[in-house]
């Protein structure tokens, strides 16, 4: 039982810095200057976006969601350069401003080079989304559980070191958005192939609430988004398009509005996250995913 004289991870007091000492994006300036009567728009010029795992599927969508809303884009990869700077080159067709920055996010100090070449390059890191992601799939009884240990060091470890990269700027600013992908596989869906995977995943939701506690009186939300099946590469496993067809028409019918999810359904949940209008939520995890029924029971 947790229980004391106050509650755990909250200070005592909580004395904001002085507006003047905070580089606070424009998109929060507006709306700290804006009357109770205004409508704030979902707008993020000023700020310097990192997402991590961005050369392809969500990631790539999400990096292209958050520049057409006005952020300058840090586009991580670890090996695919090339789509990578395809990415940067469609943002900057449109007049945007986009970084493409290799690090494997598993290790802390190619992370860290990454964020100061980011802060150098496009300004200092306003937003985080951990979205770079591996999977390896098995049940109890045929794991291999050799892989294990990757799959973790990519959607646990470096969650944690992307974040501890970028925190303190935020603390310092005393603002910041955070947003980690996670998993309906988390929840506990009746998909076979997902049981050791979907563990790594229950570890991302634990983190964002624990971090949510932590930075919350620092200016930082950190949420969580839980996608359901989307055709990424990742989720298809290099299967025949028969085999894609045959598996997207299967989870289709597992979603009250019976069909798959797109990248875009994913970039448009975490666009609002990191927006102005989202400044109250935090701890949460949203789930896109069609409305699926196949849960194996109630939490």
């Amino acid at each position: 039982m947790e229980a004391s004289t106050r509650l755990a991870g909250i200070p005592r007091s909580s004395p904001a810095a002085a507006p003047s000492a905070m580089r606070i994006p424009n998109s929060r300036r507006r709306l700290l200057s804006a009357g109770p009567d205004t409508i704030a728009c979902m707008n993020l010029e000023g700020s310097t976006a990192l997402v991590t795992g961005a050369s392809r599927g969500i990631g790539r969508a999400i990096a292209l969601r958050l520049a057409r809303e006005g952020a300058a884009v840090a586009v991580n990869y670890r090996r695919r350069a090339a789509e990578a700077e395809n990415v940067v080159a469609l943002i900057q067709q449109q007049s945007g401003r986009a970084l493409a920055v290799q690090a494997d996010v598993g290790d802390i100090a190619q992370v860290r080079a990454a964020a100061g070449r980011i802060a150098r390059e496009l300004g200092p890191i306003d937003i985080l989304v951990n979205n770079a992601g591996a999977m390896a799939k098995g049940d109890l009884a045929d794991f291999d559980y050799t892989q294990m240990e990757a799959m973790r060091r990519t959607n646990v470890d470096g969650l944690v070191h992307a974040t501890r990269a970028v925190v303190d700027g935020m603390k310092a600013r005393g603002f910041g958005r955070i947003v980690n992908l996670t998993s309906v596989a988390a929840h506990g869906t009746a998909i076979s192939g997902t049981t050791f995977y979907a563990a790594t995943k229950a570890a991302v939701i634990a983190l964002t609430r624990r971090f949510a506690m932590e930075l919350g009186p620092h200016g930082i939300t950190v949420n969580a988004v839980a996608p359901g099946f989307i055709p990424t590469d990742m989720a298809t496993g290099g299967g025949s398009p028969s085999e894609v067809q045959a598996t997207m028409h299967a989870m289709a019918a597992r979603a009250m509005v019976r069909r798959t999810g797109l990248p875009e359904d994913i970039a448009n949940a975490v666009a609002f996250l990191v927006s102005p209008e989202s400044s109250f939520i935090t701890a949460q995890t949203l789930t896109v995913d069609g409305g699926r029924m196949d849960y194996i029971a109630h939490p």
